[in-house]
C-alpha cells in the first residue's frame, strides 16, 4: 500500500508541470519531487519543509467514520500531493541548515495567491508548528487550526486525532525517563 501511495505521488509530480515559471526568488515544485511527509519533500537531492506547518506523524492513526484505523501521516501526504498537483505552488526559502531548507509556498487559485501551509491547516490536514516553548510559530496558522478544529474539518472530524506536538512531547518525556 505504501509503495503504491509513494509511486502515485511521484507520478503526480512527474506528470505535472508549471504553466508559468516561478517569480524571482521562488522555485517551482519540479519533476522528480518525492514527498516524505505532509510537510517535507526531496527535490533534486535537497530536502524542503513548509515553514510553520506540522503534518500528522507517519505511523500515528485515527479511526475513520466507519471504524477503520487509518494512518494519519499518509492522509496528510495525500492531501499535500493533491494540493501540489492541482495548484502547482511556487516556494521561497526562508531559513535553513545544511540538510533542510524551510520554505513558504503559495499557489494561485482563482487569481488569488494562497499560502500552501495555510491551505493544509485550514483544510484540517496540517497543524500549526510550535516552537521550543510550545508556542505557535505563526499565530495566523494557530487561529486557522483552531477554526478547522471547531468546524471539524479534515482530520479534526475524527475524535482520536491528536496534535502531533502532543505526541512528540509525550515521546520526548518518555525518552527522558529512560528504560
Amino acid at each position: 500500500m505504501k509503495t503504491r501511495l509513494f509511486g502515485a505521488i511521484a507520478l503526480a509530480f512527474a506528470t505535472s508541470h508549471a504553466a508559468i515559471a516561478a517569480p524571482t526568488g521562488y522555485f517551482d515544485f519540479t519533476t522528480g519531487t518525492v514527498l516524505e511527509t505532509g510537510d517535507t519533500w526531496v527535490s533534486a537531492g535537497r530536502r524542503y519543509r513548509l515553514y510553520g506547518l506540522q503534518s500528522c506523524l507517519r505511523g500515528t492513526g485515527y479511526t475513520d467514520a466507519i471504524g477503520n484505523r487509518r494512518d494519519c501521516g499518509e492522509a496528510s501526504i495525500a492531501v499535500l500531493a493533491a494540493f501540489v498537483k492541482d495548484t502547482r505552488p511556487a516556494c521561497a526559502p526562508v531559513a535553513g541548515r545544511k540538510d533542510l531548507t524551510f520554505v513558504v509556498c503559495y499557489a494561485l487559485v482563482g487569481g488569488q495567491r494562497l499560502d500552501l501551509a495555510m491551505m493544509m491547516i485550514g483544510a484540517g490536514y496540517g497543524f500549526a508548528s510550535l516552537n521550543e516553548a510550545g508556542m505557535p510559530i505563526s499565530s495566523t496558522y494557530a487561529v486557522a487550526e483552531q477554526r478547522a478544529r471547531e468546524t471539524r474539518r479534515g482530520l479534526w472530524q475524527f475524535d482520536d486525532v491528536h496534535h502531533p506536538a502532543i505526541l512528540l512531547s509525550r515521546a520526548a518525556r518518555n525518552q527522558d525517563r529512560g528504560p
